[in-house]
């Protein structure tokens, strides 16, 4: 459930957001106009107080949706770090193993560390995800055969027993990657957020309607502001499909220090 969330365009995704936002407005004021003209006395104040009411809660829902979001961006980027680090300890270790081992050892790990480079709009359930994570686990069973091999050839090789350890760190990391990456705020959050928003932009309308000069205008760019600010909280929590996105630099640092 709400996997389409994730997967949708997200200018898709803003335009609707807007359009249901600006929506809720007009359909909140053009109550308001039928309510004073059926009844010019009242000020509306109870609908006022709810719609102030709303929006109180309303921030208060963006606020700890935004925690959430920032907190898996970040196991994110710490992720990505994490296993760059592995991969390049696993590397220079490779590079001890005796021949032909670290010569094996060595093409596999780069490709390795390639294939765990992630661009700009991939996407974990994709087939293109799927392809690189099978390609992933069979060179860790080929690096896996090598320091087998290793370790029998000369049990008592120190290189091997720490090529061994590293390689078991990488391939835990790995782990750990694909857990970060797949961990999201759930869906459900989202649309009882947009729920909330829109609830809270009818009463904002209702009231605004009370008024002789209800200020279209503005009740319109406020509209567009919560739309962007839940937008941008959703960007966060989708890594690599939208703006913002977690960087594969020490990745990209560590398959340029490889030979």
């Amino acid at each position: 459930m709400g996997d389409w969330l994730y997967t949708a365009d997200p200018l898709a995704v803003y335009a609707v957001t807007v359009l249901l936002m600006v929506g809720a407005v007009e359909l909140g004021a053009l109550l308001g106009r039928r309510d004073r003209a059926r009844h010019p006395g009242e000020t509306g104040g109870f609908l006022s107080g709810l719609a102030a009411q709303s929006m109180g809660l309303l921030a208060l829902m963006i606020g700890f949706t935004f925690a959430m979001a920032l907190s898996r961006f970040e196991t994110r980027k710490e992720a990505v770090v994490d296993e760059a680090n592995t991969i390049g300890t696993a590397s220079l270790r490779g590079r001890m193993l005796p021949a032909p081992f670290n010569a094996h050892v060595a093409p596999l790990l780069k490709e390795y560390a390639t294939l765990r480079v992630v661009g700009r709009g991939f996407r974990w359930g994709s087939l293109q995800a799927g392809e690189k994570l099978a390609r992933s686990a069979r060179i860790q069973d080929e690096l896996w055969m090598e320091a087998t091999a290793a370790a029998k050839a000369d049990p008592s090789v120190v290189p091997t027993g720490l090529f061994i350890q590293a390689l078991n760190a990488m391939i835990d990391m790995h782990g750990k990657r694909l857990a970060a990456g797949r961990n999201r705020v759930p869906a459900v959050v989202f649309l009882m957020l947009e729920g909330v928003a829109l609830v809270a932009l009818g009463f904002s309308g209702h009231a605004a309607a009370q008024n002789p000069r209800p200020h279209r205008v503005a009740m319109a760019l406020m509209a567009v502001m919560i739309a962007s600010v839940i937008t941008l909280v959703l960007d966060l929590d989708n890594p690599q499909a939208g703006i913002i996105t977690v960087s594969q630099q020490p990745m990209l640092d560590v398959i340029r220090g490889m030979r």
